[in-house]
């Protein structure tokens, strides 16, 4: 969530997208879909499956408050208007 800003920035300079697309690439590429996998998590023997829940929800906790922390920083740090 750190560096991924920055690398999606650099790859749309180099492809030229316009400033939608740069921030659009900033938050696809920032996230994962860590839940999908929960149902699988869930399926594991029983006194690992607890843990690796409590991972999965845990990540998924940081990745809200990081976009959160996106909507504010990209548009005025990193992918502003001209």
């Amino acid at each position: 969530m750190f560096i991924m800003p920055f690398i999606s920035k650099l790859i749309g300079k180099r492809f030229k997208l316009d400033l939608a697309s740069g921030r659009a690439l900033i938050f696809s590429g920032s996230t994962r879909n860590s839940l999908v996998v929960l149902p699988l998590a869930l399926s594991l023997p029983d006194p690992i499956h607890t843990v690796v829940a409590a991972i999965i929800v845990t990540q998924t906790i940081v990745e809200i408050i990081g976009e959160i922390i996106y909507i504010r920083a990209v548009p005025y740090l990193l992918l502003r208007e001209q």
